[in-house]
């Protein structure tokens, strides 16, 4: 047992040392914890910011006051006040996102029980904002009608008053999301990439023969590979969540931490094995390359951190309730968004290490035959 240790941690060092040399796959490493995750959580955002938006406003009653003033920082700027004649220019121009009109009499037929129209103009140009947006506008708009309804007519007060409240994220700020989501798929990505170039790089350089005739067997240069990518990776998961998320992005994490590397350290016993095998598939990089984006894509798509897992076709559901990434996907979030314990993670826990087992002995059986083919 003690020449197998041995021989595991001799094999380690020099995957580190080969790594080292790497010198592209470093930065890939470091710019996937690092720049990426900043990238991620804060290029792209599902929430509006200092959108600017202007009135027409024909009516001029406190209403219409009401309206305009409830638009404010920081979702949208400072409204401005146009007249009907600038609204074609100014949506040419681009000068605002939003136009919106309120027509004359607009407040009398409110109060008649009629039903006038506002007409909001949207810069369709803006994708992202103008979607977004003109659901706050509606809802802003609605919410500003019916507290003047019930102030100035008594008789439809109700008793039944709705409070709608987000739990976890109640500002719904996309980089809290933005940030996690890219750490779990960096983890999912990067150990199966590492753990195969590691192989293809050893096959490529001729070290493979070298290993094949010194006293080593098939299980221990495995070892080797998984134990040296999954600390690897592991590190960077900590600089990660405590450099970049917490500090820079300053995203709360509420879960246990330790829990979290440690459900991460068992994930990536799969994943690793995972590359290994994708490793003796392929023969070359551009293979690898090949046989990687065919793996890694249908597992971040479908692991439901992309699309909810619910909303799958079921058949798809009982695949993906089989491969360690959609398990690790429910364990990240409900340890770092919702704070879950042990308690409430342990089934999926359980179910990663047993995934793990079978990729893993599955993965020494190939590597195995593989080395045997080579003698």
């Amino acid at each position: 047992m003690k020449n197998h240790l041995q021989n595991i941690y001799n094999l380690s060092i020099k995957e580190f040392r080969s790594l080292w040399s790497d010198r592209i796959m470093l930065i890939l490493i470091v710019y996937s914890f690092s720049l990426a995750i900043y990238v991620g959580s804060s290029a792209t955002s599902t929430e509006i910011k200092n959108t600017s938006i202007a009135f027409v406003d024909e009516d001029r009653t406190t209403l219409s006051n009401k309206i305009i003033s409830s638009f404010y920082k920081p979702r949208f700027n400072t409204p401005q006040i146009i007249s009907l004649s600038q609204l074609d220019a100014s949506m040419d121009s681009g000068l605002y996102t939003f136009i919106i009109i309120i027509p004359s009499n607009f407040e009398k037929d409110i109060l008649s029980g009629n039903s006038p129209d506002i007409q909001v103009n949207i810069d369709a140009t803006r994708m992202t904002q103008a979607g977004i947006g003109s659901g706050y506008i509606k809802q802003i708009i609605s919410q500003e009608l019916q507290n003047y309804i019930l102030k100035t007519q008594e008789h439809t007060k109700t008793n039944v008053e709705i409070v709608t409240r987000y739990k976890y994220n109640p500002n719904l700020t996309s980089s809290w999301f933005g940030a996690i989501n890219e750490v779990i798929n960096n983890i999912i990505m990067l150990s199966i990439l590492l753990s195969s170039a590691a192989l293809i790089r050893e096959r490529e350089h001729g070290t493979i023969e070298h290993l094949l005739v010194m006293p080593l067997n098939a299980t221990e240069i495995m070892f080797s590979k998984v134990l040296s990518v999954t600390l690897i990776i592991l590190v960077c998961v900590i600089f990660s969540l405590f450099i970049m998320v917490q500090g820079i992005l300053h995203v709360p994490l509420p879960g246990s931490i330790p829990l979290f590397l440690f459900s991460t350290f068992l994930v990536l016993f799969s994943t690793t094995s995972i590359g290994i095998f994708m490793g003796t598939l392929a023969k070359n990089m551009p293979q690898l390359g090949m046989i990687f984006i065919l793996t890694i894509l249908p597992l971040m798509m479908l692991s439901g951190n992309i699309t909810p897992y619910e909303s799958m076709p079921e058949i798809i559901q009982y695949i993906m309730y089989f491969m360690p990434s959609s398990h690790f996907v429910d364990i990240a979030q409900a340890i770092l968004f919702k704070g879950a314990g042990f308690n409430i993670v342990w089934k999926s826990i359980v179910s990663i290490f047993a995934i793990g087992v079978v990729f893993f002995l599955f993965a020494l059986f190939m590597f195995r035959r593989s080395l045997e083919s080579e003698l």
